[in-house]
Parts: C-alpha cells; structure tokens; sequence
C-alpha cells in the first residue's frame, strides 16, 4: 500500500479511472430508453473476470478499495494539515513580544534596553563621582533589529505602561466567511427511485388488469382450454412544485454570493418537497400520489414479531403475490434505530458491535431512512424501473422578476418551479409494513 500523500493520490486517481472504464464499458440504454447496466459487456478487466456476477463482485472489490484510500488520504491530508498548523505555532512563539510587558523571552536572548546599559556603564558612575566636570559619550554595537523588538515591547525606565482593549488599541473583530446552515431534512428517497423526462401533461399507460392462463391437458377430439387477458388505460397527471423568495436590490447587489444562495436555497426545497411527495403525497389536486398512497399496495401489520420479521414477511409477499424482486426497504430513523439497537440474550449486539458503523442493511437489502413519514411505519419494495418511475415534464427552473410594485421598491422575487409526476406500474411490488412501533 502507497505510504505518501501523493502516492495515495495517484494510487486513487488511478484506481477511479480504472473503475470509471468499467461503468462506461457496462452502461447501455433500453428498447424503452432506459439506461441501465449490463455488466456482460464487460472486457476491460482481462480474460479472467467475465460475465455479470464476477464482473459485479470485482466492482465492489475496487468500490472498497477507493473507499479504503480515500480514507487514508483524509488521514494523510488530515496530518499534513497538523503539521502545517505546528509549524505556525512555533512562527508565532518566537515571533518578537508585543506591547503590553509581561511576557518571557521563549529561548531568546535578552536584549537589553539603552536604559539598562547606560545604568551598568562604570565610565558614567565615575563621571558622576567626579562632578560631572564635562560632557562624556559612549557608544554601543547593538543592531537595529534588535533595538526595534526591545521597543516593541514599550519598556522604559522606571515604568511599563500597560496597554490593553478598553484604553489602547481595540482588536479587529472579522466575521468567519460562510455561515452556519440550519437544520433541515435531507433528500432520502428520490435517490433511489428512477426518473425520466415526459413531454405529456399526464402520464397515460396500459396496465394488464386481468391474466388468466387456462393452459390444461385435454384429451384428443377435446376443447382447447381459454385464457383471459385484460388491459385497462390508466394514467397519473403531472403536477406543479413551485417556491419563491423576495429579495432586495441591496441584498442581491452587496453580497455576490446571495443570487446562487437563494437560486440553490430554491433548487433544494422544491426537491425536498418532492421527495415528500413521492412517499405520501395523498393524489389529491395539486398533491402527487405517493407510493404509500396508491392503489393496490400490499400491507403487512407487524404484530407480536419483531421488526426485522414483519420486514422479511412483506419481502415474501412482495415475491409472491407482487412477482417482483424487493430491493429496498425505506424505514424511519427511529424505527432503525430500534433495529440496529437489538441485542441477545446475552447483550450482544446483533447488528455489529457499537464501536463499528455496522451495515445499514436489512435481509441484504439496503435501508433507506426517511422521516418525512411518521415514526412506526416502513415500506418494502421492487424500486426498479419496471415497476416504479418519475416523470419530469419540466426540471427545476429558476427566475427572477418583479411582483406587483416591486419596481418601484427596489425589489424583486425569485421563484423556481418544476412540473413532475410519479407512477408504480405495479402496486403490488410494494408492502406498507405496520405497526412498527407496537
């Protein structure tokens, strides 16, 4: 392993690009124009690592691997960074002493003042004995550097004047650049759900209501067995997220950085409603439908088992009666916590010791937390684009204009706007889990 810092830059430049080729290589786009990854395309990792799943686990392999260098070059810089501030310390400590007295010479050598050594001059006390019968000089090699730190100090003969804030020179208070941002709900579920672009003002689609295969053995001369196959036209209308700011002229002017500030501000909020949205949106206008929300979703109330056990009855639910593949469960932070908080009989931790981050994992599934629904309930789902999809008839825009008398006030309003909608093509590869916190 690379032991500099530079040596781990290179090592994880290097390792990045090597991983980078292999997204590139496996990234492909579908009949329908979905991107996707099919890790079967997979060349760049020599003979000996082909097809999905050896390319897939060599993936998590060099995945780890950056994880582990990027660390170690956080520590590496984290050291460098001590170093450096070591360093301005000691340029300090020996820096000359300020006003004020008080203060030792650290490993330094005294400078005397020209009080001092005028005091100890033996030829001046003679010359005084005898009567200060006519002028005398004297002379010393002292260099200008030095007389200039002995007067910083502001010593003079049989007084210190003590300078301090409130009767000498007050220091200059600069305010730290940034700020310090509030506290507000991150983005906790979009992530994970996948988003397309739609030109339509509703999203119609075909849903096959009916499937009845009738396929049975029949004896010769017999009548052949009927299916039934059913399709209804569904569809889930675009709606809008909008937001906006009043901002003055001065506050737009005077500080460059405020523009991008409400402009990202803006950008931040609508998507935070629409990850809301996206869970419990209730469907009714404006409202989006959330996943929780829709028609045809499983249910499983956790009852007397414990939460892990009513998480892993709705993934059995999900294959069985919805026909898809969990992938995900999204559960409150405090309903995770509760989980990664179980422990034996004998006070052992079942999610991993608490000196370790422990997997934020459920039955090998990842968990996503999301509080933006209250405590005690979860979902299990198939989050792939064959089941569950966004669609954004317009991104975020932002604009900037004036309101009514604005104008005339020096003022003027940004405001940001998108237009999107969510759809589960199946309700069935989804179970709401309840009764978490029973």
């Amino acid at each position: 392993m690379p032991d500099t810092i530079s040596e781990v830059r290179e090592q994880l430049a290097a390792k990045q690009d090597a991983l980078g080729k292999v997204f590139t290589e496996a990234l492909v786009t579908s009949d329908s124009g979905q991107k996707q990854y099919d890790f079967n395309k997979v060349t760049c990792l020599g003979n000996d690592v082909k097809g999905s799943i050896a390319v897939a686990e060599k993936v998590k392999q060099m995945d780890d691997e950056l994880n582990e260098l990027a660390a170690k070059a956080e520590t590496l810089e984290a050291a460098e960074l001590a170093a450096k501030n070591q360093a301005d310390r000691e340029k300090a400590f020996r820096r000359p002493p300020m006003p004020g007295g008080g203060q030792k010479d650290h490993g330094q050598s005294r400078v005397k003042s020209l009080g001092e050594m005028l005091a100890e001059e033996k030829a001046l006390e003679d010359w005084i004995k005898a009567g200060c019968p006519s002028g005398i000089e004297f002379s010393y090699d002292v260099l200008p550097t030095d007389m200039l730190a002995k007067g910083m100090r502001a010593d003079t003969l049989q007084a210190k004047a003590l300078m301090e804030t409130s009767a000498g020179y007050a220091p200059e208070s600069v305010r730290l650049p940034g700020f310090v941002e509030a506290a507000t709900r991150p983005l906790q579920l979009i992530d994970i759900i996948p988003f397309s672009q739609t030109g339509q003002q509703s999203i119609p689609y075909m849903e096959e209501t009916t499937r009845t295969h009738a396929a049975a053995e029949r004896s010769e001369g017999g009548t052949y067995a009927e299916s039934t196959f059913v399709f209804t036209e569904k569809s889930q209308p675009v709606r809008k997220i909008t937001d906006s700011l009043p901002v003055t002229d001065e506050q737009l002017e005077d500080v460059p950085m405020m523009q991008g500030y409400v402009n990202g501000r803006l950008t931040f909020g609508i998507r935070q409603r629409l990850d809301t949205q996206c869970y419990v949106g209730n469907g009714t206008a404006p409202n989006m439908r959330g996943i929780v929300n829709f028609s045809g979703l499983q249910t499983h109330a956790k009852g007397a088992d414990p939460v892990p056990d009513a998480f892993y009855k709705a993934m059995t639910k999900i294959r069985v009666t919805g026909r898809a593949i969990p992938t995900h469960h999204v559960m409150h932070p405090e309903d995770w916590q509760d989980v990664r908080l179980m422990r034996t009989a004998d006070g052992v931790y079942i999610w991993g010791s608490p000196s370790e981050a422990g997997p934020e994992r459920l039955w090998g599934l990842p968990v996503a937390q999301n509080d933006a629904r209250a405590a005690g309930n979860g979902l299990t789902g198939s989050f792939q684009p064959a089941w569950i999809s966004g669609f954004e008839r317009k991104g975020v825009d932002i604009q900037l204009g004036y309101v009514g008398t604005q104008f005339t006030e020096g003022k003027r309003t940004v405001r940001g706007d998108m237009r999107v909608t969510l759809l589960l093509f199946r309700p069935a590869a989804f179970c709401d889990v309840t009764g978490l916190d029973a």
